[in-house]
């Protein structure tokens, strides 16, 4: 089978009269993992035309082991256009599983929990758990706010009791086989398209 090679090569002259674009790429060509419209465009460029139309749903993780989900977090809130990243706890993680994607999404650091509802108060964001807990509503039923925040736990323990205070509410993912739980990055891309599905405008869509 023949390898399909991704992105494009280098822009014959004489190049576009435009500002966005990169004139390294233009001269080497472009084999980012990058929509095509935004092809030989600067990641500055990308990142502001992004900013024009992002959602208002915000998406948080806690982070006290280096948890390994958090790129596919990263790179799911890209997907769906959040409005942040939250990392709650140590500001390190391994950005493998983000594919790069950590260039065009905006990404906070909360140092403690308690630094983290203080931002979402400030900003007036109900915070909304994501877990398997006693009491945990389906989220398949769930009507969730325009504005929030998806709150998601480490992989093993789950969110933290101390971060369950503050949770407005907290929804579980229904699961129908032997494992007590999905991972983390798989959970915030089930979460993030329910969000999408509520508020989410879609091409041809009334």
């Amino acid at each position: 089978m023949e390898e399909h090679e991704v992105g494009v090569g280098p822009h014959p002259k004489p190049w576009p009269d435009d500002p966005r674009l990169d004139p390294h790429l233009l001269a080497h060509g472009d084999r980012r993992n990058v929509l095509d419209h935004y092809r030989y465009w600067t990641n500055a460029a990308i990142v502001a035309d992004l900013d024009e139309r992002r959602h208002s749903f915000h998406v948080a993780i806690e982070n006290w082991q280096h948890d390994f989900n958090i790129g596919t977090v990263v790179r799911n809130a890209n997907a769906f256009l959040a409005a942040e990243v939250h990392i709650i706890g140590k500001r390190r993680w391994n950005r493998r599983g983000a594919m790069v994607t950590d260039r065009y999404q905006h990404i906070r650091h909360h140092p403690t929990v308690s630094d983290f509802v203080s931002w979402a108060a400030s900003e007036d964001v109900p915070i909304i758990g994501i877990d398997i807990l006693p009491g945990s509503r389906p989220l398949e039923a769930a009507a969730l706010p325009e504005t929030c925040v998806l709150v998601f736990g480490q992989e093993g323990p789950g969110l933290s009791s101390e971060i369950q205070r503050h949770c407005s509410i907290v929804y579980s993912i229904a699961q129908f086989g032997s494992t007590r739980s999905i991972n983390a990055g798989v959970a915030s891309g089930i979460a993030m398209h329910a969000w999408i599905v509520q508020h989410g405008e879609f091409e041809g869509s009334q």
